[in-house]
């Protein structure tokens, strides 16, 4: 059966790019409801247009609000937390109202979730949050422990709390995608690096990441996708092949490479044929992953700039 069927489902950031993603898939799915938690009544607005299906909640809230979650949530049976100030730069310069949403609202989701009975949580991570360099990583880093510390938070109650970690989303809000194409028309592409990689996923790849998330969490892991990596370089020149590459500098808060597994977190960590499982250093927990799995060699690490996975022009021209 199909873990999303007959089910309510709250999705928090609801109106962002995987919000809009995930709620078409799981309307597909056979979802009994859908509740769209997010700030901005138009875009609310706006998307209620665009999906017309009765079976669409839409809640305007802030994750900084507990009451107000502790009304979204009632008889929710999962809950997606993508809500979250994500903008490196406006977090380095507003870092209150980042810790305000990202590690105040992390709180609130989790406490709100166990009053109210709700099933599953998955908070949705970056590849920020680990080994972090900037406010933005940081308060993600933060979240991300709340979460899997949730867990025995929970005491008897049946609410259990799992994390999704990937890289850089294609063609999301902020992504540099949407900003190379259009500024092509100038004829110049900033780069701040010309050694700098990032992960690379797709919207559909993220959204399908969380949902078999979803059915295989028993509470505490963080799971993190075998992803391709790129240079930020080639996607320039995928986009403009004709355009000047300028180099500007790396921006205050910005890595040369990405990471999603250190060293010290992947001697806990399981490795599958798609992705990996960060498992959680409870002195109760199991392992719940062994099987079909394997442990990682010493001294581990995934990260963009060693991956083992990276995608040609070829590739890249074809994802645009």
């Amino acid at each position: 059966m199909n873990i999303l069927e007959n089910k309510t489902i709250l999705v928090t950031g609801g109106t962002g790019s995987f919000g809009k993603k995930f709620i078409k898939k799981a309307l597909d799915s056979n979802a009994k409801k859908i509740i769209i938690f997010s700030r901005d009544e138009l875009k609310q607005y706006e998307m209620k247009q665009e999906f017309n299906d009765k079976r669409l909640r839409f809640f305007i809230g802030d994750v900084r609000d507990k009451e107000r979650l502790n009304r979204a949530f009632d008889g929710v049976d999962y809950v997606i937390h993508a809500a979250a100030m994500k903008h490196v730069e406006a977090c380095e310069y507003n870092p209150f109202e980042a810790v305000k949403t990202n590690i105040h609202g992390a709180q609130n989701i989790i406490e709100a979730a166990i009053d109210c009975g709700v099933e599953k949580v998955i908070a949705l991570s970056t590849d920020k949050a680990c080994a972090p360099v900037n406010l933005y990583g940081a308060t993600k880093l933060a979240s991300d422990k709340l979460f899997v510390a949730a867990n025995s938070y929970v005491g008897e109650k049946p609410t259990r709390f799992a994390v999704v970690r990937y890289g850089n989303v294609v063609g999301s809000r902020g992504s540099v995608l949407p900003f190379f194409n259009k500024i092509k028309h100038t004829g110049v592409l900033p780069v701040t690096d010309e050694r700098m990689t990032r992960f690379w996923i797709t919207l559909d790849q993220g959204v399908q990441f969380v949902i078999e998330n979803l059915e295989r969490m028993h509470g505490g892991e963080i799971f993190v996708p075998k992803i391709p990596s790129m240079k930020v370089v080639d996607l320039a020149k995928a986009i403009g092949p004709d355009c000047r590459i300028e180099f500007i500098g790396i921006r205050p808060g910005e890595k040369l490479h990405e990471a999603m597994i250190m060293e010290d977190d992947a001697r806990h960590t399981v490795e599958f044929d798609s992705y990996y499982v960060i498992q959680p250093e409870f002195p109760y927990w199991t392992p719940k992953f062994a099987e079909g799995g394997k442990t990682l060699e010493e001294g581990f690490e995934y990260t963009s700039d060693k991956n083992n996975t990276w995608l040609t022009m070829e590739e890249l021209k074809r994802y645009l």
